[in-house]
């Protein structure tokens, strides 16, 4: 199960889940494709061919850093929380309530924009600033977590009270 699923207290349910974008692939493959010429030359000019593959090492190791990192990183809205997770072995997390939430923040280069990656900021009470980079489609994830917090204020007795 995730991280997120694991860490539900009662009665709330996921609204929203992402992860971070698949450019984190992007270095890892290019370096995949530097190498194969590399290879393809080296056995054709008369290297072991067990020498030659052990060139592969480093870039599908680094094809695997990144996709654990995908793997291991979760960002999720609720009906009551934002969960936000990152990290394999050191991990860290953010669990906010909605109502602790003073500001989310987006920040997207112009490749961002392009293929839908940017950077989401999470501000809670007391001006904690939590950043988390490489997050797919973050404009969804902060339009998610403000419908999440105006659904609760709704929801709640003191709101419906006051009305």
């Amino acid at each position: 199960m995730s991280y997120i699923f694991d860490n539900l207290i009662p009665n709330e349910q996921v609204l929203y889940r992402t992860r971070l974008h698949w450019k984190i692939f992007v270095p890892a493959v290019l370096l995949l494709l530097l190498c194969l010429p590399v290879i393809v030359v080296a056995i054709d000019g008369g290297l072991n061919p067990y020498l030659s593959l052990s060139l592969l090492v480093v870039p599908l190791v680094a094809v695997l850093s990144a996709y654990l990192t995908w793997l291991f990183s979760e960002f999720g809205v609720t009906d009551k929380r934002v969960l936000i997770k990152t990290g394999i072995v050191g991990r860290h997390t953010l669990e906010t309530l909605l109502t602790k939430v003073e500001n989310i923040g987006v920040e997207q280069s112009l490749w961002g924009r392009l293929f839908g990656y940017g950077t989401i900021y999470v501000t809670g009470t007391g001006s904690t600033k939590e950043t988390f980079p490489g997050i797919n489609a973050p404009l969804e994830f902060r339009k998610q977590i403000e419908a999440a917090a105006v659904a609760f204020e709704e929801r709640r007795p003191s709101a419906r009270a006051l009305s």
